[in-house]
């Protein structure tokens, strides 16, 4: 997954921001909380795909950090936070990594406020 491809589909989740910021990572947002961090200096050569880290499950989590090509994300895990790294396609092909992407999002709003997300228009009754 390139970072335009990584851009293009968190665009595409319902009520996203994007930011850079941390040195030159895409952070992308629902309702003022972070979803998914890609970038840094990574991706940025060329047919080098971008680290990208997301927010998962605690069983998805005990099961991912084992894979190779996947890794506790750098200080979210540290600090006893459910983040993945992807930093190689070796275990997580860019199908699945949309499928986490999308569940991290969901994460993320499950998390928000009753009126943040209705303010966001993700409350469906």
């Amino acid at each position: 997954m390139t970072l335009d491809d990584y851009n293009g589909f968190c665009a595409s989740l319902p009520a996203t921001t994007h930011v850079v910021q941390w040195g030159g990572a895409h952070v992308w947002k629902v309702g003022a909380k972070v979803f998914a961090i890609a970038g840094w200096d990574e991706g940025k050569q060329p047919g080098k795909q971008p680290f990208v880290t997301f927010k998962c499950s605690d069983i998805a989590y005990d099961i991912l950090k084992e894979q190779p090509g996947l890794r506790p994300a750098p200080y979210l895990a540290s600090r006893g936070m459910k983040w993945i790294q992807r930093q190689t396609s070796q275990s997580m092909d860019d199908d699945a990594l949309k499928d986490y992407l999308r569940d991290s999002h969901r994460l993320v709003v499950l998390k928000l406020t009753k009126q943040a997300r209705r303010e966001l228009g993700l409350v469906t009754n």
